[in-house]
């Protein structure tokens, strides 16, 4: 069976294991996926990730960031632009997330960036996912 949104796929895997509280999660590898994690990074969402295996049977291992006393780092992470109904946004409309608190994860002619990097270069493009 094929997969129609991998990002999805790997959106909902990270909140189902952060909902479980374990620290890491697997999932297939892509390089879209790897930016995204990337990012996530940047932004201090996850601690950390890597790639594991060879070429046939790439892996991503997302390491979860949890605060002092246990609690999730991400409280939310949302699917924003979808294979079936695709989300775009100029550079003075990208969203606000959370008064500031969260990030929008956004696919721009320079990259995979959040929201402020996106402003800060001041590009546009389509909104992956949202995350508080």
């Amino acid at each position: 069976m094929s997969m129609t949104d991998p990002v999805a796929d790997l959106l909902t895997r990270i909140r189902n294991v952060n909902v479980l509280g374990r620290k890491s999660v697997k999932a297939p590898f892509s390089r879209i996926k790897e930016q995204i994690l990337n990012t996530l990074k940047r932004e201090g969402f996850i601690e950390d990730y890597r790639v594991e295996g060879d070429i046939p049977s790439k892996e991503l291992v997302v390491d979860l960031k949890y605060g002092p006393e246990g609690e999730t780092v991400i409280r939310r992470i949302d699917r924003v632009s979808r294979p079936g109904c695709r989300v775009y946004s100029t550079v003075a409309d990208l969203p606000v997330v959370r008064d500031g608190q969260g990030i929008m994860v956004v696919s721009t002619s320079h990259g995979i960036l959040s929201d402020n990097e996106a402003r800060q270069q001041n590009v546009g493009g389509e909104l992956i996912c949202r995350v508080y």
